[in-house]
């Protein structure tokens, strides 16, 4: 049996969706049914069920609101994490979580191994990070999986946002400096559990393949949807941003595409995929 967190978000939603179409049992919870950051909480509900997979798609996301709300950032990027690895330990479960190419400061110029040097420069960045250090230190039966720059169905983000904002407005700027790869959340949910189900743990870089900045992301979005407007680039210090971005961010995912014998299809198919899902 499964016990998915933060099952209501876009990660989770698509992990439903996969465990749904083959027939796998689980438990789906979210805040209001489990609260991860709390012990008692999360040993009273895994007492007498038959738990062997704790895969934990909760998180603190939005970046720029981290800078000034931390406590809470930390305490579900952070804490939670551990929290679920120790009990993961108690039960000798499989324990997988997320985290961020953001735990890197992006001056390396080339696709991130996982065994690069991270340097967050952010709150949210470090949360991941001290998230990834607690839950290695806690257990051994440990996938963390850093991706990045995430849409799917389950939840607001920048795709959905360049759609709204094209309904509005007939000229948009979006940056041209922040550069990373889209990852749609089913592609992210699939290929997480394939992994899993290899037993190889470790932490792994799950991205779809190629390179974009946020300007390509939103020109893609645009000509799917023949948007008539102006698209223009524009510069991170054009925007009164609270928190720091890595300006190249690309996660390498050769390791994990090695370790299931697949690779991961481009920002842009999943972006077709997507459209197709949503309309």
């Amino acid at each position: 049996m499964i016990l998915l967190t933060g099952a209501n978000g876009q990660l989770g939603t698509d992990f439903q969706k996969i465990f749904q179409k083959e027939k796998i049992d689980f438990i789906a919870t979210d805040y209001d049914t489990l609260d991860i950051t709390k012990k008692e909480s999360i040993e009273k509900f895994l007492k007498n069920k038959d738990i062997d997979i704790i895969i934990n798609c909760a998180a603190y996301n939005n970046v720029d609101k981290a800078e000034e709300e931390s406590e809470i950032c930390y305490k579900l990027n952070s804490e939670a994490p551990l929290l679920l690895a120790q009990a993961a330990r108690q039960i000798n479960a499989f324990f997988m979580t997320y985290s961020t190419d953001f735990v890197f400061d992006g001056k390396k110029g080339k696709p991130y191994l996982e065994d690069d040097e991270p340097r967050p420069l952010s709150v949210y960045g470090k949360s991941k990070r001290e998230g990834e250090l607690a839950v290695m230190k806690a257990f051994s039966k440990v996938f963390i999986v850093r991706t990045s720059w995430v849409f799917g169905i389950g939840n607001n983000n920048f795709v959905k946002q360049v759609v709204e904002w094209s309904k509005k407005n007939s000229v948009l700027k979006i940056v041209d400096d922040q550069i990373s790869a889209p990852t749609y959340s089913y592609d992210l949910a699939l290929y997480s559990w394939k992994l899993l189900l290899t037993k190889q743990y470790g932490v792994y870089h799950l991205s779809n393949a190629g390179i974009a900045s946020k300007f390509d992301q939103a020109k893609y979005v645009l000509e799917k949807i023949n948007w008539k407007g102006q698209l223009m680039p524009a510069k991170t210090q054009d925007f009164n941003l609270k928190a720091q971005r890595p300006v190249f961010s690309k996660l390498d995912s050769s390791l994990l595409e090695g370790k299931i014998k697949e690779k991961i299809p481009t920002w842009q198919s999943g972006i077709d995929r997507f459209f197709e899902e949503w309309r």
